[in-house]
């Protein structure tokens, strides 16, 4: 009998990698992800992976857009895309006695598009709409600034969106090339969770993507080297100040990631306990948003903190920010703390896990590292085996001076 949360892995004569976990419940999740993205496409592509995510629903070889977007939202179910600077994923949500028209679907968008010319205008407005929209935003453009920076004249240090001047210029035979060129079987990986068998599955992904040809493509991705920090100061024309604290962090299959996931949870994780709420939103109610955050990639990381705060408090609380990194760098962690914090992220995990679509896509992804995927259990394991060393050789790490950028949007 199949254990319920065993993840099963199988792969296609063709290479596409197959994940299963079941689980009980009347709906079910399934993803088709490609290890390509942002970091894949060339100096004068710039944009176009984005853009291939967004055209994908736009017509195939036997249904129009209309048909693509109504054929699961017809029966209750959701499709959905997104791109990152490595990836790109399909994902859908159903009840679970669509799987067929799910799996079907999937394999129709991911393989038979053909972007036709009329759909394909159009959606360059809608995506000039959204870098517009995005540069609007500046809690969510100073990010992007941040790691262009941060990984200045690399394929890491471009905005997946692209620009204005290159999406305009994007033809048809562009979207095709990159696609062709990338979106090889030997780089999918296509996973579900849902209350269905693993050969039930297995059959259902054999008869719609094993037809498919073998197709493998090596990556052309460059080698980041290290570049001098930075402290950046652009006058805008806002109410706030943003800010961003941060550097180079460790890649995904990094032995010190756990520990940099344990300490970025301490310093500014979405726990309203958090050191950088608690003492500079809660205590002196500098910022109504601060947060940390840690990106681990394929053979890079970063960390960063933002901010959003008034102008006038601006300085303080910069200075405050950089009081609760040395603290970290200078001091152990207590036998307790320490313990409540491997409590609060154990827990943070298992109720994210609750979330099918989430636990799903970061399973798919954690196929693409040398790691592998890795059951909760096991990744619990690990967080308890942490000790108060390993976090305080993490901090003097990422947060030495001599690894810290800073940025900020000067409000008026």
């Amino acid at each position: 009998m199949l254990e319920e949360g065993k993840i099963n892995v199988f792969i296609l004569p063709n290479g596409i990698k197959i994940l299963h976990k079941q689980r009980k419940g009347v709906v079910a999740h399934l993803s088709l992800m490609v290890n390509t993205g942002m970091r894949d496409e060339a100096e004068n592509e710039n944009g176009l992976a984005h853009f291939i995510e967004h055209m994908l629903f736009k017509g195939t070889k036997k249904r129009k857009a209309y048909h693509v977007l109504s054929c699961l939202e017809n029966v209750g179910g959701e499709l959905n895309a997104y791109t990152t600077k490595e990836e790109t994923c399909i994902h859908a949500s159903f009840l679970k006695e669509y799987y067929n028209k799910a799996i079907e679907l999937i394999s129709d968008v991911a393989f038979n598009s053909v972007y036709p010319e009329n759909e394909l205008e159009k959606e360059k407005e809608v995506i000039l709409d959204e870098i517009n929209s995005y540069r609007d935003s500046p809690a969510e453009e100073i990010y992007d600034d941040f790691e262009n920076n941060l990984y200045k004249g690399h394929e890491m240090g471009r905005n997946i969106l692209g620009t204005k001047e290159l999406v305009e210029g994007f033809t048809r035979s562009d979207l095709c090339r990159f696609q062709r060129n990338n979106y090889s079987t030997n780089r999918m990986v296509i996973a579900t969770i849902g209350d269905i068998s693993f050969e039930k599955f297995k059959n259902k992904i054999i008869t719609y993507f094993g037809d498919y040809q073998c197709r493998e493509t090596k990556f052309h991705r460059d080698k980041f080297n290290r570049l001098p920090t930075f402290t950046e100061i652009q006058e805008r024309n806002y109410h706030l100040s943003h800010c961003i604290i941060g550097g180079l962090s460790y890649n995904i299959d990094s032995q010190k990631k756990m520990p940099m996931v344990l300490l970025n949870n301490i310093l500014g994780g979405p726990g309203m306990n958090s050191r950088l709420n608690l003492n500079i939103r809660e205590k002196y109610g500098f910022a109504y948003t601060i947060e940390s955050q840690y990106n681990a990639y394929s053979d890079t990381g970063n960390f960063s903190i933002y901010m959003g705060v008034d102008p006038h408090s601006l300085d303080k609380a910069v200075n405050l920010v950089y009081k609760e990194l040395d603290k970290l760098k200078n001091n152990t962690l207590g036998t307790i703390q320490l313990s409540n914090a491997k409590n609060q992220l154990v827990g943070q995990l298992a109720l994210s896990s609750e979330s099918g679509l989430g636990e799903l896509l970061a399973m798919t992804r954690a196929a693409f590292s040398r790691e592998g995927i890795e059951p909760l259990s096991e990744t619990i394991i690990k967080i308890r085996n942490l000790n108060s060393i390993d976090i305080l050789d993490v901090a003097n790490e990422i947060f030495d001076n001599g690894n810290l950028n800073l940025l900020i949007y000067k409000g008026l």
